[in-house]
């Protein structure tokens, strides 16, 4: 306690000249080098007010709220949890996050990954792109403590980019090579993405404890996997699409044969699937659905409930709907999984010029238990029941808690081009209530909006939800008075819903 008070009584002293001092800033460096847990350290000085004197800029976010329900810590509580969780993977049973754990082990400099945990917030509060502004400090930071110009540009592009790979793995199709060459431009090298991937996850972890799922992990894990792929061959070598689909039906075709199909029964199917079909998933899960839907009889929907690879989203179920091609099945789709309160996260719908469409869903049970075989069957049985009928189900209607009906806001839908996949992209930003999804089905229904894939994210209380559409005749959305009845609906739909429910 003396001790104590006597920190509290000369912290004054801690100035710009005791800042300056080397071998302070040699002392404070070997705080973050030293194997312990830094977060205490960290923790016992902001508490004394020894830290956010040090640190001036630091100083500044000590109890700043973040308004929303996506972060539950304030920014210099969320810090430290961040730091936590770096400590936390170097450890050896990390059973949650293996590849993360194992890279943190492995990492060149661990004090550069502490100081981009200390500094890829520090920007918030003060107005423009926090990652920008945390940039310049962190640099100055670096400055002033003697690191090497190699690792003070690494720990600034960590801060500016620290949000790079989380967002590429929820909004973007990273099964898309193009997608993933376009990604790896940004990393550049080994060393920059096994230290940004660290950071992700760490992040992740520390702000929300009920952010990390195995859903996101399988998805940064393979963006992980495919970029570091990437970098091995080399950044000068574009990828071909075509090479990769040709490929990909090569191992596929070598699969079905060795089980009895003919060539010509898997060509005849194959000329009637869109390419991008060839890009989304492994090659046995491809050889899986084809093989399903060769032995179909195409009277009656065929679905397929099965338990998501335990290596990849364990505790998720993936949905395979085969079908003809009729308007509103997306709708019903989506309305009947959440009448059985089902969360779907990710959608993708591929056209077949026979009118028939192959749609695949990864969803999750409300209890990770419930992924039984009564329950999978009664999602079967009940899929097939409104896609028989085509009428849509009522949509879902329960009461929004009073917590998300304080944090409401008004519904966003931006449109735009994407040049890479030459398809148009809408982006839904809202707040979430149950039977959004649904609702949004309805109005491309109504608007005749075909959909290529969907991409769901919901973040605490915030859903950001990206949809790859077309016209109804398969072209991108060219008609802006279309895409604005389109925002508009959307807009009106999802914002009464949230003012009735």
């Amino acid at each position: 306690a003396s001790t104590i008070r006597a920190i509290r009584a000369h912290r004054h002293l801690i100035d710009e000249e005791f800042r300056k001092d080397l071998a302070n800033s040699s002392i404070f460096m070997e705080i973050l080098r030293t194997p312990h847990a830094l977060h205490k350290t960290l923790s016992a000085m902001k508490r004394y007010g020894v830290l956010g004197q040090y640190l001036p800029e630091f100083g500044r976010i000590i109890g700043k709220m973040q308004y929303d329900l996506f972060h539950v810590y304030t920014v210099d509580k969320h810090t430290e949890h961040v730091i936590r969780h770096m400590i936390k993977l170097q450890g050896t049973n990390n059973l949650d996050c293996p590849l993360a754990s194992t890279l943190a082990r492995q990492l060149p400099k661990i004090e550069l990954l502490y100081i981009a945990g200390m500094y890829h917030d520090i920007g918030k509060g003060r107005g423009g792109n926090h990652s920008v502004l945390g940039a310049a400090d962190v640099e100055d930071f670096c400055r002033r403590h003697h690191l090497s110009s190699r690792d003070t540009s690494l720990v600034s592009w960590l801060v500016e980019n620290h949000l790079l790979m989380s967002v590429t793995a929820q909004k973007k199709d990273i099964s898309d090579p193009e997608i993933i060459h376009e990604f790896a431009n940004q990393i550049d090298t080994q060393v920059h993405l096994d230290y940004l991937y660290t950071l992700t996850v760490a992040d992740i972890n520390a702000t929300n404890p009920k952010l990390w799922n195995n859903w996101r992990a399988a998805l940064l894990r393979q963006l992980y996997n495919e970029t570091k792929r990437v970098l091995r061959k080399g950044l000068e070598e574009p990828p071909d699409r075509q090479r990769w689909i040709k490929q990909t039906q090569a191992e596929v075709k070598e699969l079905l044969l060795g089980k009895g199909f003919s060539p010509d029964a898997i060509n005849e199917l194959w000329q009637e699937l869109d390419e991008e079909y060839f890009l989304q998933d492994s090659t046995r899960e491809i050889a899986r659905q084809t093989a399903l839907i060769l032995r179909h009889q195409k009277e009656k929907p065929l679905v397929r409930v099965k338990n998501a690879r335990e290596g990849e989203a364990k505790g998720f179920l993936q949905i395979m709907i085969y079908q003809r091609s009729r308007p509103g099945q997306f709708a019903v789709i989506t309305a009947t999984l959440e009448q059985l309160k089902l969360n779907i996260h990710d959608a993708r719908v591929s056209s077949f010029p026979n009118n028939f469409s192959l749609s695949n869903y990864v969803v999750s049970p409300p209890d990770p238990t419930a992924r039984t075989t009564d329950f999978k069957e009664t999602i079967k049985a009940e899929l097939i029941r409104q896609l028989e009928d085509l009428n849509r189900p009522d949509i879902v209607n329960r009461r929004t808690s009073r917590l998300l009906k304080h944090f409401s806001f008004p519904t966003e839908v931006i449109i735009s081009f994407d040049t890479t996949i030459q398809k148009t992209v809408l982006e839904v930003v809202t707040p979430d209530r149950p039977g959004l999804l649904a609702r949004i089905a309805g109005v491309f229904l109504d608007n005749q909006i075909g959909l290529v894939k969907a991409r769901i994210a919901t973040l605490g209380e915030r859903v950001e939800d990206v949809f790859v559409i077309t016209d109804n005749k398969g072209q991108p959305l060219n008609d802006d008075a279309l895409c604005k009845k389109l925002r508009d609906d959307i807009c009106a739909q999802l914002d009464d819903a949230q003012n009735t429910t």
